[in-house]
């Protein structure tokens, strides 16, 4: 969905949809530390969040960065293709949730990677939101919007950085797991 999202970022002219599509890459990378992670103690679980709390929340900083730049200087974009890309990245997304939920509530590494794909399905209705607002305004202002909500959600990653820092420094703190 990266690739399809980013190329679609460039035909359509639009910052939330960019913003959208490197949060898809953060997030295949999320994933991918999680399983790296996940038969390892607490202390390793924990020093993984951290790091992808910290790129998270980089990328929160960065995508509010862009949309300002956009805000100054980007054209209207397509509308029709906004639209569309967002309602197939929210089908995977939703797919995704689904398998995901019932890991919500663990430590700080299966929380980590919960509140990415549940901020992704919210930010892909955004999107649909920000195609429909351009459709019907012909201006920019919903894609930089919706790509300022973006930015917003990368910043819940402080929750991570607070859960994994706790959970380094007292042991067996992970909602109920015990020390290891």
């Amino acid at each position: 969905m990266f690739f399809v999202e980013i190329a679609a970022s460039f035909i359509a002219g639009s910052v939330s949809l960019r913003a959208d599509a490197l949060d898809f890459l953060g997030d295949a990378a999320n994933y991918a530390v999680a399983l790296a992670v996940v038969g390892l103690s607490l202390q390793w679980r924990a020093g993984a969040a951290l790091l992808k709390g910290s790129v998270m929340g980089l990328f929160g900083l960065w995508v509010a960065a862009s949309t300002t730049h956009n805000a100054i200087a980007a054209a209207v974009p397509k509308a029709e293709l906004i639209g569309t890309i967002g309602l197939l990245a929210l089908a995977a997304n939703l797919s995704v949730a689904g398998l995901l939920y019932r890991y919500r509530q663990g430590d700080s590494q299966a929380m980590s990677v919960w509140l990415c794909t549940r901020n992704d399905c919210i930010a892909n209705i955004a999107v649909m939101l920000a195609g429909a607002g351009v459709w019907a305004s012909a201006t920019t202002w919903p894609d930089i919007a919706v790509a300022a909500i973006i930015a917003c959600l990368g910043l819940s990653a402080v929750r991570v950085i607070r859960q994994a820092l706790l959970e380094m420094r007292v042991p067996g703190i992970a909602r109920g797991v015990p020390a290891e």
